[in-house]
């Protein structure tokens, strides 16, 4: 369990990569005691979540615990503001502007249903990331926070399925894996 005092921390450290990458000082620069804490160097997955304006502004993650927490949210910070390919490489005069959101997931489990209605029924949303994978390797992930904008859930997965490349209603063949995970979300 990662604590609001740590959660913090990991927030001032994605923003001192970011800034240190730009060439810029960092404004609240993390010590390397503070990177001591044995909390933040479990391994666990990560993803960092930029907004500018309340419009997103990149997002990149790992799903699957392959590092210490700092060292995803310092890999991932600078994939996020400079390498997500849907936007071109974050600025410094986008900093004042930009939110930083920081998100440590849970190990991702299989979720087992027999139908589509139960699929459905067994999401919870704002609670569950999902993670849809499909025979032919195609695979997508929404955090739980997507939950807020695509609150119904075929709605949801629609969306994540077109994410993962794939026909919006793939999700109701049967044929995906589905697999959930919940985050603790600092911003």
């Amino acid at each position: 369990m990662i604590t609001h005092e740590q959660g913090q921390l990991l927030i001032r450290l994605a923003r001192q990569q970011i800034e240190t990458h730009l060439g810029i000082p960092p404004t609240s620069p993390v010590s390397q005691k503070e990177l001591t804490d044995p909390a933040l160097q479990q391994k666990r997955g990560v993803f960092i979540t930029l907004h500018k304006h309340g419009a997103l502004r990149g997002c990149i993650g790992s799903l699957t615990a392959v590092e210490p927490v700092i060292q995803g949210v310092q890999r991932n910070a600078l994939n996020a503001a400079f390498h997500d390919h849907r936007f071109t490489a974050l600025t410094v005069d986008e900093l004042p502007d930009l939110q930083i959101e920081v998100s440590v997931l849970t190990t991702p489990e299989p979720l087992t249903y027999n139908d589509v209605n139960e699929l459905v029924r067994r999401l919870r949303p704002d609670i569950d990331g999902v993670i849809l994978k499909s025979p032919d390797g195609a695979s997508a992930t929404f955090l739980p926070q997507v939950w807020q904008q695509l609150p119904d859930a075929a709605i949801f997965l629609d969306h994540l399925c077109r994410k993962a490349g794939l026909a919006a209603d793939a999700w109701r063949s049967g044929q995906l894996s589905v697999f959930t995970y919940q985050v603790q979300s600092f911003a």
